[in-house]
């Protein structure tokens, strides 16, 4: 078994679904925290799995980097050496490479680049990001695709697409011919278990060729697919035009995932698009730089107005962080550079994201996504 997909409800363009795979059962529409180097940054598993993540996010290049594909292989794959017990997804370490800009020179087999840890010179091609997928283990891995910049003009952006489809069938068919040898196929219990490889759709922000990329990387064949070469620097409208356009090209039958996005409002917004998975590191990044999100907007914690404030950060919400500690004391933590801040104020962004996810899910569920969405987006602005 790798992946399987069911739709249970739908209201509107949106769907309430349940994502199965290897290491546990996803409900779906769901926000995947980033867990970079097999860690969300100042929270540990039990914390994560107390705040009810279904599925976390590593990332290849990070992994590979740091401590290395073969070392995570001999330790049974990510799950056992992260002690993860339920789903991962690891992106292709595409969007890494092209973020290092002036460090990679892009051909058409692969990526050459400069580890921004050492300097030292490295290769990724689509062949190697599926070995180092599968040595990772994770239960979803995704296609290497060539992100294109912001802005591009059309010949450009149409050659990076091209390139993406080329590079997509060649990571099918590593995948294909070496998907046994992730790490616990080798246990019993875990014979029958295998990956899953998702396509990603490119083109920019070309609505005809985003229509294009998604057509043709449907030929060559996914159980899921992607939206990729988002939040690369366009307006926020543009990306969710990006999205909405090219959701409309994608099979009904197969999950959706967006990624690279985004506030609170967004996630629910793409939600009600019908969208089923998303990732971001804006709730663990802006935690650590004191920004919190609460059910009445955003709250910047540093600032010298919460110094007396016994209040809880948020009286809507039911986290471990908001049960017990006041504003004041978040206050304090984060003037004093204190680490406890930013596990602290991590921790709270994760379950107002999640909780927005469940918040979404029962909407759906109830049939009243379109008023959820209104009332998400009628909440006052500080």
């Amino acid at each position: 078994m790798s992946t399987q997909f069911q739709i249970e409800k739908t209201a509107g363009a949106a769907r309430l679904g349940r994502l199965l795979t290897p290491h546990g059962e996803i409900e779906t529409p769901v926000f995947m925290p980033v867990g970079t180097v097999a860690s969300v940054k100042g929270v540990s598993q039990d914390i994560l799995e107390e705040l009810g993540v279904q599925i976390l996010l590593g990332n290849t290049y990070h992994l590979y980097l740091r401590p290395g594909v073969d070392t995570v292989r001999k330790l049974g794959g990510l799950h056992r050496f992260m002690a993860w017990p339920r789903a991962i997804l690891t992106d292709s370490g595409g969007f890494q490479v092209f973020s290092l800009n002036e460090l990679r020179k892009v051909s058409e087999e692969g990526v050459t680049f400069r580890s921004h840890l050492d300097g030292s010179s490295h290769f990724f091609s689509p062949e190697k990001s599926m070995e180092i997928q599968i040595g990772l283990g994770a239960d979803i891995i995704m296609a290497f695709d060539e992100c294109t910049e912001f802005p591009a003009d059309r010949a450009r952006t149409q050659a990076s697409m091209e390139m993406t489809l080329r590079w997509a069938e060649r990571s099918k068919k590593y995948f294909e011919e070496h998907r046994r040898e992730v790490p616990w196929a080798a246990v019993p219990t875990w014979s029958d278990q295998t990956q899953s490889l998702f396509g990603i759709v490119q083109g920019g922000m070309d609505r005809a060729l985003r229509k294009e990329s998604a057509e043709r990387t449907m030929e060559i064949g996914f159980p899921g697919y992607a939206i990729g070469g988002l939040s690369v620097g366009e307006p926020r409208e543009l990306t969710r035009e990006m999205v909405e356009s090219t959701i409309e090209h994608l099979p009904a039958d197969k999950p959706r995932y967006v990624m690279g996005v985004g506030t609170p409002e967004e996630i629910v917004e793409y939600a009600s698009l019908g969208v089923d998975m998303m990732d971001c590191v804006l709730p663990t990044r802006a935690a650590r730089h004191g920004l919190l999100f609460t059910s009445e907007g955003k709250v910047s914690i540093k600032q010298a107005r919460y110094a007396q404030d016994q209040g809880p950060l948020d009286a809507n919400c039911a986290c471990r962080v908001c049960r017990r500690y006041s504003r004041a004391y978040l206050r304090h933590l984060y003037a004093s550079n204190e680490v406890l801040a930013q596990v602290l104020n991590t921790v709270h962004n994760l379950s107002f994201y999640l909780d927005t996810m469940r918040r979404v899910r029962h909407s759906i569920q109830l049939g009243e996504a379109s008023r959820f969405l209104a009332d998400i987006w009628s909440r006052p602005k500080p």
